[in-house]
């Protein structure tokens, strides 16, 4: 019995290191020279393909920078960069799983989904809104009463605009799910929906790709508040420090001001996005 319980103690105590291992993301990315990295194909400008076939985007720019300066810091030779393609439905469950090690989208940072998984320093403020057809005659949201309206699902979105309604006391709405940004503007060209709900500058990327720009108008209000930040795996904060002290360092040093400019045109003097990126320049 005694010979039997010495050998447990030993494999416990020769296991721990390994199950310790499995769960630090930067012994992954060494051991492995790579590093998973998750991305939407249709949130321009923050995560979509290019014409090239390729990941581009504000937020892609972003991880660019994230993996270079961890290949730095692990002392790396080399560090190939595994680009994962990801519904919205599957960003969270995909970086609990170990599929990716760091999720770059458009995803905002909420309490619940901290229950989940941990988020970095932020990288965008944004807010819900929408995109309707100038058909429709909406100007505000007050006016949805009777309209067809489309979200995603298990977005933030989908949760405010049911507050929204709620507070408006419009219950005669018709909410459709739809699977992502593509559906919904192919459905309010199609004329199948009359308005769709999702963050602000998302739906102004896509009114400027619809066939017919002037036939949708976004609207001025702003349903919520939506703090963007990327998404990592929970309980592994020497990964997300690595990410964070990149994060930090652009934006100190003011290199993230020609990635924003790319994206969304010249830095505002005022406003929350400076504001972001003052509070998020975390000295070393």
């Amino acid at each position: 019995m005694r010979a039997l319980l010495t050998v447990a103690l030993l494999l416990a105590v020769f296991a721990a290191p390994v199950a310790a291992a499995d769960t630090d993301t930067l012994f992954k990315i060494r051991r492995a020279s790579t590093i998973a990295i998750g991305y939407s194909e249709a949130a321009k400008p923050f995560s979509f393909l290019g014409p090239d076939g390729k990941p581009a985007g504000y937020s892609i720019d972003l991880c660019r920078e994230i993996a270079a300066g961890i290949q730095r810091e692990l002392n790396l030779p080399k560090l190939e960069i595994k680009w994962v393609k990801l519904p919205p439905d599957a960003r969270i469950s995909a970086v609990v799983s170990g599929r990716v090690d760091i999720e770059c989208g458009s995803t905002t940072r909420t309490l619940s989904r901290e229950a989940q998984v941990d988020f970095t320093n932020l990288t965008f403020v944004d807010g819900a809104s929408l995109l309707v057809t100038a058909a429709s005659g909406i100007q505000r949201p007050a006016q949805l009463a009777g309209k067809r309206i489309a979200v995603v699902q298990t977005t933030t979105t989908e949760r405010v605009l049911g507050e929204t309604l709620k507070r408006l006391s419009i219950t005669n709405a018709t909410i459709f799910a739809v699977k992502d940004h593509p559906e919904a503007l192919a459905a309010l060209e199609a004329g199948k929906i009359d308005a769709y709900a999702s963050d602000r500058v998302i739906l102004a990327g896509l009114r400027t790709s619809a066939r017919d720009p002037g036939k949708l108008a976004l609207l001025d209000d702003y349903l919520s508040y939506e703090p963007y930040a990327f998404v990592v795996r929970r309980n592994d904060s020497p990964f997300r420090l690595a990410v964070n002290r990149v994060l930090a360092r652009l934006y100190r040093s003011a290199e993230v001001v020609p990635i924003y400019e790319k994206w969304f045109g010249p830095m505002p003097e005022g406003g929350l996005i400076p504001a972001v990126f003052a509070l998020q320049s975390v000295p070393e």
